[in-house]
Protein backbone atom coordinates (compact mmCIF):
# COMPACT_ATOMS: atom_id res chain seq x y z
CA UNK A 1 0.00 0.00 0.00
CA UNK A 2 1.25 3.47 -0.84
CA UNK A 3 0.27 6.96 0.30
CA UNK A 4 -0.79 9.32 -2.50
CA UNK A 5 -0.88 13.04 -1.79
CA UNK A 6 -2.69 15.58 -3.96
CA UNK A 7 -1.76 19.09 -2.78
CA UNK A 8 -4.29 21.56 -4.18
CA UNK A 9 -4.86 25.24 -3.58
CA UNK A 10 -7.79 24.60 -1.23
CA UNK A 11 -7.30 21.08 0.14
CA UNK A 12 -4.67 18.38 0.48
CA UNK A 13 -6.19 14.98 -0.27
CA UNK A 14 -4.44 11.84 0.96
CA UNK A 15 -5.17 8.42 -0.48
CA UNK A 16 -4.16 4.92 0.58
CA UNK A 17 -3.88 2.98 -2.66
CA UNK A 18 -3.17 -0.68 -3.30
CA UNK A 19 -3.21 -2.45 -6.67
CA UNK A 20 -5.22 0.29 -8.34
CA UNK A 21 -7.81 0.52 -5.58
CA UNK A 22 -8.23 3.52 -3.29
CA UNK A 23 -8.76 1.91 0.10
CA UNK A 24 -9.22 5.13 2.06
CA UNK A 25 -9.07 8.90 1.59
CA UNK A 26 -8.85 11.88 3.88
CA UNK A 27 -8.42 15.61 3.41
CA UNK A 28 -7.07 18.57 5.30
CA UNK A 29 -7.13 22.25 4.38
CA UNK A 30 -4.15 23.71 2.55
CA UNK A 31 -2.73 26.26 4.96
CA UNK A 32 0.33 28.15 3.75
CA UNK A 33 1.10 29.41 7.25
CA UNK A 34 1.38 25.92 8.80
CA UNK A 35 4.74 24.36 9.65
CA UNK A 36 5.93 20.77 9.28
CA UNK A 37 4.84 19.89 12.82
CA UNK A 38 1.36 21.26 12.15
CA UNK A 39 0.98 19.01 9.12
CA UNK A 40 2.47 16.10 11.06
CA UNK A 41 -0.19 16.44 13.76
CA UNK A 42 -3.02 16.88 11.26
CA UNK A 43 -1.82 13.92 9.19
CA UNK A 44 -1.58 11.71 12.26
CA UNK A 45 -5.05 12.78 13.38
CA UNK A 46 -6.43 12.05 9.92
CA UNK A 47 -5.09 8.49 10.03
CA UNK A 48 -6.68 8.00 13.44
CA UNK A 49 -10.05 9.35 12.30
CA UNK A 50 -10.01 7.20 9.15
CA UNK A 51 -8.82 4.18 11.19
CA UNK A 52 -5.80 3.64 8.92
CA UNK A 53 -2.70 1.84 10.16
CA UNK A 54 0.01 4.02 8.60
CA UNK A 55 2.63 1.38 9.46
CA UNK A 56 1.27 -0.64 6.51
CA UNK A 57 2.29 2.09 4.04
CA UNK A 58 5.39 1.19 2.01
CA UNK A 59 5.90 4.34 -0.04
CA UNK A 60 4.53 7.81 -0.76
CA UNK A 61 4.19 10.12 -3.75
CA UNK A 62 3.11 13.76 -4.04
CA UNK A 63 1.47 15.80 -6.79
CA UNK A 64 1.33 19.49 -5.97
CA UNK A 65 0.23 22.84 -7.39
CA UNK A 66 1.49 24.65 -4.28
CA UNK A 67 5.30 24.23 -4.30
CA UNK A 68 5.93 25.77 -0.87
CA UNK A 69 3.78 23.08 0.80
CA UNK A 70 5.76 20.15 -0.66
CA UNK A 71 8.71 20.21 1.78
CA UNK A 72 6.31 20.53 4.71
CA UNK A 73 4.32 17.44 3.69
CA UNK A 74 7.53 15.55 2.91
CA UNK A 75 8.78 16.41 6.39
CA UNK A 76 5.51 15.40 8.03
CA UNK A 77 5.42 12.03 6.23
CA UNK A 78 9.09 11.39 7.04
CA UNK A 79 8.52 12.18 10.72
CA UNK A 80 5.39 10.04 10.99
CA UNK A 81 6.31 7.05 8.82
CA UNK A 82 10.02 7.30 8.11
CA UNK A 83 9.28 7.39 4.36
CA UNK A 84 10.86 9.65 1.74
CA UNK A 85 8.15 10.98 -0.58
CA UNK A 86 8.52 10.81 -4.33
CA UNK A 87 7.40 14.06 -6.01
CA UNK A 88 5.92 14.29 -9.51
CA UNK A 89 8.04 16.71 -11.51
CA UNK A 90 11.04 16.96 -13.80
CA UNK A 91 12.88 13.67 -14.18
CA UNK A 92 9.91 11.52 -13.16
CA UNK A 93 8.78 8.87 -15.67
CA UNK A 94 5.10 9.07 -16.51
CA UNK A 95 4.92 6.89 -19.62
CA UNK A 96 2.97 9.62 -21.44
CA UNK A 97 4.04 11.57 -24.51
CA UNK A 98 3.48 15.29 -23.91
CA UNK A 99 2.75 17.33 -27.04
CA UNK A 100 2.50 20.90 -25.78
CA UNK A 101 4.68 23.94 -26.46
CA UNK A 102 6.76 23.61 -23.28
CA UNK A 103 6.31 20.29 -21.43
CA UNK A 104 8.28 21.70 -18.50
CA UNK A 105 5.39 24.03 -17.67
CA UNK A 106 2.81 21.26 -17.36
CA UNK A 107 1.31 21.01 -13.87
CA UNK A 108 1.92 17.80 -11.93
CA UNK A 109 -1.78 17.42 -11.25
CA UNK A 110 -2.68 17.54 -14.94
CA UNK A 111 -0.21 14.92 -16.11
CA UNK A 112 -0.99 12.67 -13.14
CA UNK A 113 -4.74 12.83 -13.75
CA UNK A 114 -4.18 12.11 -17.44
CA UNK A 115 -2.06 9.05 -16.61
CA UNK A 116 -4.84 7.76 -14.36
CA UNK A 117 -7.51 8.33 -17.03
CA UNK A 118 -5.57 6.62 -19.83
CA UNK A 119 -5.18 3.53 -17.66
CA UNK A 120 -8.97 3.17 -17.25
CA UNK A 121 -10.80 4.71 -20.22
CA UNK A 122 -10.91 4.51 -24.01
CA UNK A 123 -8.91 7.10 -25.98
CA UNK A 124 -9.19 9.82 -27.17
CA UNK A 125 -10.49 11.41 -24.02
CA UNK A 126 -11.11 14.71 -22.27
CA UNK A 127 -10.86 15.01 -18.49
CA UNK A 128 -12.80 17.75 -16.71
CA UNK A 129 -11.16 18.40 -13.33
CA UNK A 130 -13.27 20.70 -11.18
CA UNK A 131 -11.51 22.16 -8.19
CA UNK A 132 -10.36 25.69 -7.37
CA UNK A 133 -9.92 25.99 -11.13
CA UNK A 134 -11.71 23.92 -13.76
CA UNK A 135 -9.21 22.31 -16.11
CA UNK A 136 -10.04 20.38 -19.25
CA UNK A 137 -7.34 17.97 -20.44
CA UNK A 138 -7.26 16.48 -23.93
CA UNK A 139 -5.55 13.16 -24.71
CA UNK A 140 -5.45 11.95 -28.32
CA UNK A 141 -6.10 8.49 -29.72
CA UNK A 142 -2.44 7.53 -29.25
CA UNK A 143 -2.53 8.42 -25.57
CA UNK A 144 -0.53 11.65 -25.93
CA UNK A 145 -1.27 14.73 -23.82
CA UNK A 146 -2.11 17.39 -26.43
CA UNK A 147 -3.29 20.32 -24.31
CA UNK A 148 -6.46 21.69 -22.78
CA UNK A 149 -7.98 24.73 -21.14
CA UNK A 150 -8.00 26.40 -17.73
CA UNK A 151 -11.20 28.06 -16.52
CA UNK A 152 -12.01 29.85 -13.23
CA UNK A 153 -13.57 27.33 -10.86
CA UNK A 154 -17.25 27.43 -9.95
CA UNK A 155 -16.68 28.57 -6.36
CA UNK A 156 -14.01 31.04 -7.43
CA UNK A 157 -16.43 32.54 -9.93
CA UNK A 158 -19.34 33.15 -7.63
CA UNK A 159 -17.11 34.34 -4.77
CA UNK A 160 -15.74 36.96 -7.15
CA UNK A 161 -19.34 37.83 -8.08
CA UNK A 162 -20.44 38.31 -4.48
CA UNK A 163 -17.29 40.17 -3.40
CA UNK A 164 -17.42 42.47 -6.42
CA UNK A 165 -21.05 43.47 -6.05
CA UNK A 166 -22.95 45.14 -3.22
CA UNK A 167 -26.21 43.21 -3.29
CA UNK A 168 -25.24 39.63 -4.21
CA UNK A 169 -24.63 37.26 -1.27
CA UNK A 170 -22.22 34.33 -0.96
CA UNK A 171 -23.93 31.04 -1.75
CA UNK A 172 -23.13 27.35 -1.44
CA UNK A 173 -23.39 24.92 -4.36
CA UNK A 174 -26.81 23.31 -4.20
CA UNK A 175 -29.14 21.62 -6.66
CA UNK A 176 -30.97 24.36 -8.58
CA UNK A 177 -34.75 24.10 -8.72
CA UNK A 178 -34.83 25.29 -12.33
CA UNK A 179 -32.77 27.27 -14.80
CA UNK A 180 -34.92 30.40 -14.54
CA UNK A 181 -34.60 31.54 -10.93
CA UNK A 182 -37.22 33.70 -9.24
CA UNK A 183 -35.08 35.15 -6.43
CA UNK A 184 -31.47 36.24 -6.03
CA UNK A 185 -30.12 33.05 -4.45
CA UNK A 186 -31.91 30.78 -6.94
CA UNK A 187 -30.64 32.91 -9.83
CA UNK A 188 -27.06 32.66 -8.56
CA UNK A 189 -27.41 28.90 -7.96
CA UNK A 190 -28.76 28.46 -11.48
CA UNK A 191 -25.90 30.48 -12.93
CA UNK A 192 -23.29 28.55 -10.98
CA UNK A 193 -24.58 25.05 -11.71
CA UNK A 194 -26.35 25.29 -15.08
CA UNK A 195 -23.73 27.78 -16.28
CA UNK A 196 -20.87 25.41 -15.45
CA UNK A 197 -22.73 22.46 -16.99
CA UNK A 198 -23.41 24.36 -20.21
CA UNK A 199 -19.79 25.49 -20.38
CA UNK A 200 -18.61 21.88 -20.07
CA UNK A 201 -21.04 20.71 -22.74
CA UNK A 202 -19.91 23.45 -25.11
CA UNK A 203 -16.19 22.97 -24.48
CA UNK A 204 -16.45 19.21 -24.99
CA UNK A 205 -18.20 19.80 -28.32
CA UNK A 206 -15.48 22.18 -29.47
CA UNK A 207 -12.61 19.97 -28.31
CA UNK A 208 -14.19 16.99 -30.02
CA UNK A 209 -14.34 18.98 -33.27
CA UNK A 210 -10.63 19.82 -33.00
CA UNK A 211 -9.65 16.24 -32.18
CA UNK A 212 -11.75 15.05 -35.09
CA UNK A 213 -13.53 12.13 -33.46
CA UNK A 214 -15.76 11.35 -30.47
CA UNK A 215 -14.04 11.41 -27.09
CA UNK A 216 -14.59 9.70 -23.77
CA UNK A 217 -15.46 12.43 -21.26
CA UNK A 218 -14.50 11.97 -17.60
CA UNK A 219 -15.18 14.32 -14.70
CA UNK A 220 -13.18 14.45 -11.49
CA UNK A 221 -12.42 16.91 -8.69
CA UNK A 222 -14.31 17.96 -5.59
CA UNK A 223 -16.99 20.04 -7.33
CA UNK A 224 -17.70 17.71 -10.28
CA UNK A 225 -20.37 15.68 -8.47
CA UNK A 226 -22.50 18.83 -8.13
CA UNK A 227 -22.27 19.73 -11.82
CA UNK A 228 -22.15 16.47 -13.80
CA UNK A 229 -25.86 15.59 -13.25
CA UNK A 230 -26.81 18.83 -15.05
CA UNK A 231 -24.64 18.28 -18.12
CA UNK A 232 -26.42 17.20 -21.28
CA UNK A 233 -23.30 15.38 -22.35
CA UNK A 234 -22.64 12.02 -20.67
CA UNK A 235 -19.56 12.09 -18.45
CA UNK A 236 -18.07 9.33 -16.33
CA UNK A 237 -17.54 10.58 -12.77
CA UNK A 238 -14.29 9.32 -11.24
CA UNK A 239 -13.18 11.12 -8.05
CA UNK A 240 -10.02 9.00 -7.68
CA UNK A 241 -8.27 9.60 -11.02
CA UNK A 242 -5.31 11.48 -9.60
CA UNK A 243 -4.70 8.80 -6.96
CA UNK A 244 -4.81 6.11 -9.65
CA UNK A 245 -2.29 8.10 -11.68
CA UNK A 246 -0.04 8.67 -8.67
CA UNK A 247 0.15 4.94 -7.97
CA UNK A 248 1.02 4.23 -11.62
CA UNK A 249 3.77 6.86 -11.63
CA UNK A 250 5.09 5.64 -8.29
CA UNK A 251 5.38 2.10 -9.61
CA UNK A 252 7.15 3.30 -12.78
CA UNK A 253 9.78 5.11 -10.71
CA UNK A 254 10.10 2.92 -7.63
CA UNK A 255 13.07 0.61 -7.27
CA UNK A 256 10.65 -2.00 -6.00
CA UNK A 257 8.83 -2.68 -9.26
CA UNK A 258 5.47 -4.42 -9.28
Amino acid sequence: MILTVDIGNTNIVFGCVEDGRVIAKGRIATNRSDLTNDYYLRLRQMFEIEDIDYRMIEGAIISSVVPQIVPLIKGAVKKLMGIDCMVVGMGIKTGMNIKIDDPGTLGADLITTAVGAVSKYSKPLVIVDMGTATTMIAVDGDGAFIGGSIIPGVKLGYRALSSGTSLLPEISIESPKRCIGTNTVDCMTSGAVFGAAAMIDGMLERMEEEIGQPVTAIATGGIARHIVPYCKRSLAYDPDLIHTGLEIIYNKNSRKKK
